[in-house]
């Protein structure tokens, strides 16, 4: 009876996420009734709902991780991979409803509207 309980309490493990980002999605850009600002990119974080949770994310790094056509040597790595990445940072909430700006270091295309950013842990200001 034991043994049982013993084998069960291991496979019962729950196994911790390595995750070191959360999930957003990139809305589209600034804008007014009648332009568009390209440089500054609208994002809504998973699970942030009010203006008071964005105060935590602004200063953190973005990313928008997407597949080329052709495959590119990265530095430290020895294969070429199709995936590359975009970086920018949260530079301040948007509304009320938990959205924030982020800037890009080069604007993000319109076909990256609906498609997940990954919003970086760090660098932390606690």
């Amino acid at each position: 009876m034991a043994d049982v309980q013993e084998k069960t309490a291991g496979a019962n493990k729950v196994k911790k996420s390595s995750r070191l980002y959360v999930k957003a999605v990139f809305t589209g850009f600034k804008r007014g009734l009648r332009n568009q600002h390209e440089s500054t990119s609208l994002l809504r974080i998973q699970g942030v709902t009010t203006r008071k949770e964005t105060d935590f994310y602004i200063g953190k790094r973005c990313a928008y991780v997407y597949r080329a056509k052709k495959k590119t040597r990265v530095p430290g790595h020895t294969n070429a991979n199709y995936l590359r990445v975009m970086w920018g940072k949260v530079i301040r909430s948007h509304g009320n409803s938990g959205a924030v700006r982020a800037q890009f270091k080069k604007n993000l295309p319109p076909k990256a509207m609906g498609k997940r950013i990954r919003i970086m842990m760090y660098p932390s200001r606690l």
